[in-house]
């Protein structure tokens, strides 16, 4: 029996795990289910995936500034945003094999395979009727489990609120409970008065925040893709009502182009608009920039137009005027917000995926992360042809020279070829090897990953080049 060939994103896997970019929390426990460790590789490439979020939204922006709001949150600013009443799937569990499942998304799985497992037509609601009573007619005693096949074990749709609930103080009781926040939007409306005064914005201006959200999935996995625990880099832009539709189209656009800046194949990105059944209760309009993963076409970011729906909620439950005044026309009103709302740890997944690549060298397989330079963990790798003749002192000066421009990492054992292939792996995108020809006239070879080209450079030249390339 032919052996089955791996996916990329099984290959991703196992390179995270391998060269040190992504580990199982938790794991010499068993593991803690769908919550990850940054290694050294990881959490560098995904700084640098934050860092130019960073600088695109804020520093390059005179009227968009930064916030870091607290995880925990007063439990009213759940009630007004409507996630303790409405952030809710059905689920159905398996009696037999206890796998846990969106109602919902069994529903849909059923409906696109056209094999019904014992449903009948009649029992398959309409797309738009996915709440929970129009679910409970579903004869689901009748039904299949997809994961172990037992007939007649799944149990009746019930609800599930996706918030984890916490205690404030020393006693756990009703009046102390508090959330883990799901996501981090409502820090920001429920400061941006205090944003706006103090920075001394006027509409239209933005806040942006990158901070962890936690969402008690009932069905996470493709590895980083959906997870309990992640990182949000979000900006809510505060506008006119009646300017709203053009910063949306805006914010479309530059946010697109933002994924082709960080070398994203173009072919497998795309702008899905939602129809009008796929619009969120407080959402005018919303465009989703998707990624084709090898599980399929997926959200990569959102880019929303949420009305006024949020800051009126906000005056409704606190109390406080939330609306914007302009004193030239004395006129008043509540601001649109634009959100643009992207996963770092989902980003961080796309750039693994797309970069991904095997190829053929000198008769031996690579394996080789082709990221972008400006956000690969590692930028020089740096080589002693051999561990004498004073060549490694060489190597680490070089290295010393260049750790204010770059990160390097110097490696002096094992064959050239596999250092060579080590830094492949990672994503580093040249390498310098020092040799004996080094010891005559201080020159070194400086090799391209991708195109395997490699010339002699002067040492002292090298901070200057490598500077230069990471500016293309």
């Amino acid at each position: 029996m032919a052996k089955k060939k791996d996916s990329v994103i099984d290959k991703v896997v196992s390179l995270c795990k391998r060269r040190g970019f992504v580990f199982q929390s938790s794991e010499i426990y068993g593991g803690l289910g769908s919550c990850w460790d940054y290694g050294p590789y990881g959490i560098e490439l995904k700084n640098n995936l934050q860092d130019l979020w960073w600088r695109e939204m804020t520093q390059l922006h005179d009227n968009i500034v930064g916030l870091d709001a607290a995880i925990l949150m007063h439990p009213r600013v759940w009630e007004a945003s409507g996630h303790v009443s409405g952030f809710v799937d059905p689920l159905v569990d398996c009696k037999q094999c206890k796998a846990r499942f969106k109602a919902q998304d069994l529903v849909d799985g059923w409906r696109d395979k056209k094999k019904l497992d014992g449903l009948a037509d009649g029992d398959i609601p309409p797309e738009s009727e996915g709440d929970l009573e129009t679910l409970k007619l579903i004869r689901w005693g009748e039904a299949v489990c997809p994961n172990c096949g037992t007939r007649e074990s799944l149990t009746e749709p019930r609800l599930f609120n996706l918030m984890f609930k916490t205690f404030m103080g020393p006693v756990e009781e009703a009046a102390s409970v508090t959330y883990l926040r799901p996501e981090t939007a409502q820090g920001i409306y429920v400061n941006y008065q205090n944003v706006m005064n103090t920075a001394r914005l006027k509409i239209p201006f933005g806040i942006a925040q990158v901070g962890k959200a936690f969402r008690n999935e009932i069905t996470p996995g493709n590895f980083i893709f959906r997870t309990r625990e992640f990182e949000q880099m979000e900006m809510q832009f505060f506008v006119k009502p009646g300017d709203d539709e053009a910063w949306l189209e805006k914010w479309r656009d530059e946010r697109f182009a933002s994924y082709l800046k960080l070398g994203i194949k173009k072919e497998k990105l795309r702008i899905h608009e939602h129809s009008e059944k796929e619009l969120a209760h407080y959402a005018k309009a919303a465009y989703d920039i998707e990624y084709e993963f090898p599980f399929g076409w997926q959200e990569l970011e959102g880019i929303h137009n949420r009305t006024d729906f949020d800051l009126k909620r906000h005056t409704e439950f606190s109390g406080k005027d939330l609306s914007y005044f302009v004193e030239q026309t004395r006129e008043k009103f509540t601001p649109y917000i634009i959100e643009t709302s992207a996963g770092l740890n989902r980003t961080m997944l796309v750039v693994l995926v797309d970069a991904y690549d095997e190829d053929v060298q000198d008769g031996e397989p690579r394996t080789v992360l082709r990221l972008h330079p400006k956000i690969a963990p590692t930028k020089v790798g740096i080589f002693s042809l051999v561990k004498k003749s004073g060549l490694p002192e060489i190597a680490d000066k070089i290295a010393q020279d260049l750790r204010p421009v770059c990160a390097v990492f110097t490696d002096h054992q094992g064959s050239i070829g596999r250092r060579y292939r080590r830094m492949d792996e990672i994503g580093t995108p040249w390498g310098v090897t020092v040799d004996h020809q080094t010891l005559e006239d201080q020159s070194v070879t400086l090799r391209d990953r991708d195109t395997l080209a490699q010339e002699r450079v002067n040492i002292s030249d090298l901070p200057k080049i490598i500077r230069e390339k990471l500016a293309e």
